[in-house]
C-alpha cells in the first residue's frame, strides 16, 4: 500500500500566486526547510511557503531545488512545469542524525555504563552537544543585537534567557543523570544480552539458552456488561 506521506504538491496557488508546498512527512518537511521554505503550522495542516521578498525567478529556483532534493530522497512530487527537473543532488547525513544516533545507542544500551557513555556526548562541559547549543544561542543573540529593527533587542534577550535559564537546567539535570548512571556499573535488568549459552548443569541439553522465560501475560477478564447477570 502506498504511503500518502511520501507524496507532495509544490505549486503556485491559483488565487494568491503564492508558492506553496503541501504534503509529506517530517523528513520531507526538513528537506523543504533546508531548501529555503518556511513552515506554516495550522490546526489541521502544516504546509510550507516561500520566504517573503523573493522575486519570481528566485522562487522558481527555490522550488526547483526542493523538487530535486525531495525526488532524490524518494518522494513523489506533483509540481508546476516550471519547477520540474531531472536533477538529483547528492544527499548527506544532517548534523541532527548524530544526535539521533545517540538516542539509538541509549535504546540499545544493556548497562548503565553504555547509557552514561552516550549521555557524555551531550553533557561534556567543553565540547558536548548542549555546550555547542549554548554557543549557538549566544551567537544568534549577538547577531540580533545590532540588526536594526525594534524587536531585535527583545529577540536577543529572549535567546539569552533560553540559554541561561532553560538550557542550563537541561544541562544540569542531564549531567546529574549521566554521573549517576556512570557510578552504578549495573546491567539493565530488562535488556540483558543473550549469549545463547547453556549452563553445564542444565539437564536438558536441547535448551537454547539460559535466559529466563518471558513473563506470563494473564488474559484480560471479560468486560462486565451492566444489567447482565451471571
Amino acid at each position: 500500500m502506498l504511503r500518502t506521506d511520501r507524496f507532495l504538491n509544490i505549486r503556485r496557488d491559483p488565487h494568491s500566486d503564492e508558492l506553496l508546498a503541501r504534503g509529506g512527512d517530517s523528513e520531507a518537511h526538513s528537506v523543504l526547510q533546508r531548501a529555503g521554505f518556511i513552515a506554516v503550522v495550522r490546526l489541521h495542516e502544516t504546509y510550507h511557503r516561500a520566504p517573503t521578498g523573493l522575486t519570481q525567478d528566485d522562487e522558481t529556483r527555490l522550488a526547483t531545488d526542493a523538487v530535486a532534493r525531495l525526488r532524490a530522497a524518494g518522494y513523489h512530487i506533483d509540481c508546476d512545469t516550471d519547477f520540474d527537473t531531472d536533477a538529483r543532488p547528492a544527499s548527506y547525513l544532517p548534523l541532527g542524525s548524530s544526535v539521533a544516533h545517540l538516542a539509538e545507542r541509549i535504546r540499545e544500551a544493556t548497562t548503565t555504563d553504555e547509557a552514561a557513555d552516550a549521555l557524555t556526548e551531550l553533557t561534556a562541559a567543553h565540547d558536548g552537544i548542549l555546550a555547542a547549543l549554548d554557543d549557538v544561542l549566544t551567537a544568534t543573540a549577538d547577531f540580533h543585537d545590532g540588526l536594526g529593527q525594534a524587536s531585535d533587542p527583545y529577540t536577543a534577550r529572549r535567546l539569552r534567557y533560553l540559554a541561561d535559564e532553560h538550557l542550563r537546567v537541561i544541562r544540569s539535570d542531564l549531567a546529574h543523570t549521566r554521573n549517576t548512571l556512570a557510578d552504578r556499573h549495573a546491567p539493565h535488568p530488562g535488556r540483558s544480552t543473550c549469549t545463547y549459552e547453556v549452563p553445564a548443569a542444565e539437564r536438558e541439553r536441547s535448551a537454547v539458552c539460559a535466559c529466563p522465560p518471558p513473563p506470563r501475560t494473564l488474559p484480560a477478564p471479560p468486560a462486565v456488561i451492566p444489567g447482565l447477570r451471571r
